[in-house]
């Protein structure tokens, strides 16, 4: 291995020369910065992408800890954590012939003048059973993963025949509503 600079060019050329090495060559190289052995299902792309990681580390410094800290939850929880719709959002919906209108507020979800802390707290004191309230409230599907909408319609149907719309917040524009299911 070359000699650790921060000087850009040094480390850009040191890069490219990772790109012109062999397999056998990138897996001695990754011995001598990682200091083990390389996984063996390792491509000979990603071996190079991770060494030159590594040396742009050393040479300029690693990730924040708030990254880290970010890239650690992705690690634990097998996924990006559930974004959640902003300060304004209403989200409405039917269940059995009545309406419920949920405010989305900065501590919580604002439902019938009482703040809760999720929307499946409200699911679970509308219907009376658990349920997930990204679900109930047809921000998600069954499976967990974000819904998609058709954009010629505002509303998705449940199985029990229940509706989900969502409403936007009023745009800058008086008279205007977003048409996103969470407005930004």
């Amino acid at each position: 291995m070359r000699g650790h600079s921060t000087n850009l060019a040094a480390i850009e050329a040191e890069i490219a020369h990772l790109r012109s090495l062999a397999l056998d060559a990138l897996r001695r190289h990754w011995r001598v910065i990682f200091g083990r052995t390389p996984p063996a299902a390792l491509s000979k792309d990603l071996l190079g992408r991770m060494i030159a990681y590594r040396l742009q580390e050393r040479a300029f410094g690693g990730l924040d800890r708030e990254s880290l800290r970010f890239l650690h939850g992705l690690a634990r929880h097998g996924g990006s954590p559930r974004r959640r719709p902003k300060p304004g959002t209403v989200l409405v919906r039917d269940y059995q012939g009545q309406r419920h209108t949920v405010t989305v507020v900065s501590d919580g979800f604002d439902w019938q003048g009482a703040t809760y802390p999720s929307l499946s707290a409200i699911a679970r004191a509308i219907t009376g059973t658990a349920w997930s309230g990204p679900r109930f409230f047809a921000l998600a599907p069954a499976n967990g993963a974000p819904a998609r909408r058709n954009k010629n319609t505002s509303a998705r149907e449940g199985r029990d025949g229940s509706r989900a719309e969502w409403a936007g917040r009023a745009h800058a524009r008086p008279g205007r509503l977003c048409r996103r299911r969470i407005c930004r």
